[in-house]
């Protein structure tokens, strides 16, 4: 960081921790960015949104040197700064726990937080570094275990090493992506005492999700990107749902009008169209997944999967849609016990397929839009002749499929993964909305897209649901599950801890199984 002059900017009081000024960036056909000011306060959390593209990304990878501002300046704590790479963000106390976390799994929490830090000593054993790792937990009043693997903990778990550290970088201005998206409801909380006390120190946060309600309990105030532009800042006291719903997308959102459903209208005497018996499988190491899961799927019903992520839910929609191959029980389609169900025989048999990692799972990213918009329909007719394929035909299949989505493609030929995450998401929504004729298998569908496109794709599942499609709808957002449910599964390590009717749901209670406790244990506690 560069200081300039002998006074900082902003004239008397303290100046802010951050000040963003006209940041613009523009890639090619594309402006990411474009006159944006932030500013952020010491001892505040403010909250960053916006649509998919809308630039959020791309304004936090300059904060935090990633990427170069074509225009614009950065002052920390009134000094202009300049940060050639994520290095000297981080020397000026600048630090970013990304959605995904970037941790290695087979070393231990300790050696992740001293791996590529300046401070961590040249020659130390396994037993110093665990030591030092607990007295910083201590300060940061962050509860961890230096001596566990990561690939042991919890997402939860795993989180709070990612925030230590960067803390232990002695970090005044944490950013947060979408942090509570692989949380417990109780996890939840822990982490925001946590950054309460963290703004209670003279610090930041700038805090970023899609999730509204949890926006307005934490935050102090909320800035607006809509199309790579500011549009508005306003205190979170004078905000709600829906005026930020309507600041993100340019016009009202009616939100969760998908939620007023008669829950007595769900099926209940209509004969079963997917089943699973006491069925087991394993993960891809080998290692046990699932264990005796006994589920029932009518037509016409909406049935929720709630768990934290890592319990199982992966391989559960793998093993519905055929992919992963079970090691006990039995799967029933329409009464009729399948021995080896496949991928293509439950294509066949009219069962769609959103996976929880849309770019490895539900495309092949090198390939053309076109060709990922019309791959689960390339040997039926309009596409198909006989043996000969038709390109002219999948263009236009393509581009149906596309509008359906919503997603503007610029060139259909260009590889898949150019175009955003929201949009690879909406349009494997819709691809596999097409063959699911019977059941579509949604897991994650609405991770990583905004307000809009949220409801955008529940409203389908709805549609679905009430053409007397069976959705199994795979999610970590509570309020969502109950909210859209007919009835919801909590699986925990792999094993269904209790199958409830939405009406009777509780919110609460939900929240203790996904974390494999239940209010008995907790009141016995």
């Amino acid at each position: 960081m560069t200081q300039t002059g002998e006074t900082a900017i902003g004239g008397a009081g303290t100046p802010p921790i951050v000040l963003m000024r006209g940041i613009a960036k523009y890639f090619p056909g594309v402006v990411a960015n474009e006159g944006v000011d932030l500013e952020v306060k010491r001892g505040e959390i403010h909250a960053l949104l916006g649509e998919n593209g809308a630039g959020k990304s791309t304004l936090m990878n300059i904060l935090t040197g990633i990427y170069q501002p074509d225009a614009g300046e950065i002052v920390i704590d009134g000094y202009d700064a300049h940060f050639a790479s994520p290095v000297a963000a981080i020397a000026a106390g600048i630090g970013m726990v990304h959605q995904h976390f970037k941790l290695v799994q087979a070393f231990t929490v300790a050696e992740n937080i001293h791996l590529g830090w300046s401070q961590t000593p040249r020659f130390a054993s396994a037993r110093a570094l665990e030591a030092r790792t607990k007295a910083l937990a201590e300060r940061f009043n962050l509860d961890v275990d230096p001596a566990k693997r990561i690939f042991e903990l919890s997402a939860g778990e795993q989180q709070r090493v990612e925030i230590l550290r960067v803390l232990a970088r002695e970090a005044r201005l944490l950013i947060l992506d979408e942090p509570t998206a692989v949380l417990t409801p109780a996890e939840a909380r822990e982490l925001f005492k946590a950054l309460r006390r963290f703004r209670e120190a003279g610090n930041a946060v700038i805090f970023i999700s899609h999730k509204l309600d949890e926006v307005l309990e934490i935050s102090d105030r909320i800035t607006v990107l809509r199309a790579g532009r500011k549009v508005a800042t306003h205190e979170a006291a004078a905000c709600d749902p829906a005026m930020l719903a309507r600041l993100m997308v340019g016009r009202d959102i009616v939100l969760g009008d998908y939620r007023k459903r008669d829950v007595t209208a769900a099926p209940s005497a209509v004969p079963p169209v997917l089943e699973l018996d006491r069925v087991a499988a394993k993960d891809d190491r080998g290692l046990p997944a699932l264990a005796e899961v006994s589920l029932t799927l009518r037509p016409g019903e909406i049935l929720g999967i709630a768990g934290v992520a890592g319990n199982g839910q992966r391989e559960l929609s793998q093993v519905l849609t055929g992919l992963r191959p079970i090691t006990a029980g039995a799967i029933r389609i329409d009464g009729k016990t399948v021995d080896k169900p496949d991928a293509s025989e439950c294509a066949a048999r009219g069962i769609g397929h959103i996976p929880d990692d849309r770019l490895r799972s539900g495309l092949a990213p090198s390939l053309s839009v076109t060709d990922n918009a019309v791959i689960r329909e390339y040997k039926a007719a309009p596409l198909a002749a006989g043996p000969l394929y038709r390109p002219g035909a999948a263009g236009g299949l393509a581009r149906e499929i596309a509008a359906a989505a919503e997603v503007a493609v610029p060139d259909f030929a260009m590889p898949v993964r150019n175009l955003s995450g929201g949009n690879q998401q909406r349009l494997v929504a819709r691809r596999e909305m097409r063959i699911a004729q019977k059941v579509l298998v949604a897991a994650y569908p609405s991770r990583g897209l905004d307000v809009g496109a949220i409801n955008t794709m529940l409203r389908y599942f709805v549609e679905l649901r009430d053409a007397g499609v069976a959705v199994v709808l795979i999610s970590e957002e509570l309020e969502e599950l109950l909210n859209l449910s007919d009835r919801i599964a909590v699986l925990y390590e792999g094993r269904i801890m209790g199958v409830f009717d939405a009406a009777a749901a509780d919110f609460e209670t939900i929240g203790l199984l996904m974390g494999g406790r239940t209010a008995a244990r907790e009141a016995a506690a």
